[in-house]
């Protein structure tokens, strides 16, 4: 029987959230790697694997499809793949999870950027039979372009190799020699085979000589916590609130979320785009003061001085603080049907700011099948990765992508529309 108990645990709400994502080429077993982890975790409910079962007699199968757990829109579970990008969650004892699965497909590249740019861990997937093949470098190198901390390179279908030792140390010399040209910290490898759960969640007696944890085991124990930059502080205004109660008359908070380092109160801060500087009064959440808060928290400031303040500004420390400048150099991967015009004019969104861009030039476009750098083909269109210049109405506050993922971010908006059509990654 699964678990049915939808009632929080004891601490539920304190534990440890980590953002993970799947990618790989099509039939690598994406789908049915998740269906197994939340499977023999114990977090599908009784109807859910009703319908699965249900859904499995009628397509034929000779045992229950985990894959349809995550396989939600018709299309997809009639062509057996995935299109969109499906989020799952679900918690353990340890930790909380949000889990991102992503198409395989090379046309669906956008859709592996948006999963993958809050994740904490990239899990890709390759087939033990065809080894790394070029849709597992392709998404390698997302990963690193999106700063990706952690990588684990999961070898499925080792059931169908005969739990061959040597495939899996071939496969992880394989990649080994092409992530040291990739900016990849972290990367381990797990045998596995996502059918019949071998080294998911519980070891597996088919691979003795296989001495690592198993997959659950990393993500509930790989450390999370470092991921973000607690070292330079950014606090990207959001909202003024000012309540003009009788219990708040005085009130003058401002709320956001820490995109940096940590805040305590009587720290010494400075306020962009003034370049004013007071100390912290107070650090506010949920109707009580905390003495410090660290990204990635939501959170009210008050400040000892009262200082022109809206959203858009930013509060940080009086040392190593933000680049500023109009003239920004970006990697872009183009979300939308229409190309980017060069010269065109767009609206970005960098975290709580919002101006306008013109797009000054193309530097060149990647080739993912190759990682090689186009400089002659300048057209960016859907699925695209390039290197971009703009220039902005009034300058932007930020730190490049690799020292902080929040702030060295933007998007691009067709402003006729409103659809966002780019995805930026300052450099």
């Amino acid at each position: 029987m699964q678990n049915t108990n939808s009632d929080p645990a004891p601490g539920y709400l304190d534990m440890e959230l980590m953002r993970f994502t799947t990618a790989g080429s099509v039939d690598d077993g994406k789908s049915t790697l998740i269906g197994r982890l939340l499977y023999d975790s114990k977090a599908i409910f009784e109807d859910q694997m009703e319908a699965i079962t249900s859904a499995s007699i009628r397509k034929g199968d000779e045992e229950v499809n985990l894959a349809l757990l995550t396989d939600g829109l018709r299309a997809e579970r009639e062509q057996g793949i995935t299109i969109d990008v499906a989020y799952r969650y679900f918690a353990t004892p340890k930790r909380k999870f949000i889990i991102a699965d992503t198409p395989g497909h090379i046309q669906y590249t956008r859709n592996m950027v948006t999963g993958a740019s809050t994740a904490n861990l990239a899990l890709i997937l390759v087939d033990a039979r065809h080894g790394v093949i070029e849709q597992t470098l392709r998404h390698a190198y997302i990963a690193s372009l999106l700063q990706i901390p952690h990588v684990v390179i999961c070898v499925n279908k080792m059931d169908l190799v005969g739990f061959s030792r040597e495939k899996f140390e071939s496969i992880r010399a394989q990649f080994l020699k092409f992530a040291g040209k990739l900016d990849i910290r972290d990367v381990r490898f797990v045998p596995i085979s996502a059918k019949y759960g071998d080294n998911v969640v519980d070891r597996s007696s088919s691979t003795s000589w296989y001495d690592g944890p198993t997959l659950m085991y990393l993500l509930e124990n790989i450390h999370i916590a470092g991921d973000h930059n607690l070292v330079d502080v950014r606090f990207p205004v959001q909202y003024v609130i000012r309540p003009q109660s009788d219990k708040y008359h005085d009130y003058r908070g401002y709320a956001g979320r820490l995109a940096g380092g940590i805040m305590k109160a009587g720290d010494a801060v400075r306020v962009l785009p003034s370049g004013m500087a007071s100390k912290i009064r107070t650090i506010d959440m949920f109707g009580s003061s905390l003495e410090s808060a660290l990204a990635p928290q939501s959170v009210s400031i008050t400040l000892e001085d009262d200082l022109d303040i809206s959203r858009g500004d930013m509060i940080t420390g009086l040392k190593n603080g933000p680049r500023s400048g109009q003239e920004i150099r970006l990697m872009i991967c183009w979300l939308n049907q229409k190309p980017m015009q060069l010269d065109g004019k767009y609206a970005v969104k960098h975290t709580t700011s919002d101006v306008r861009c013109v797009v000054r030039e193309v530097d060149y476009k990647m080739n993912i099948n190759t990682l090689e750098k186009d400089n002659d083909d300048k057209k960016v269109g859907l699925n695209d990765i390039a290197c971009i210049g703009i220039k902005t109405t009034r300058p932007l506050f930020y730190d490049p992508y690799r020292l902080n993922r929040t702030t060295g971010s933007l998007v691009l908006i067709d402003e006729a529309t409103n659809e966002t059509v780019g995805a930026g990654m300052i450099i």
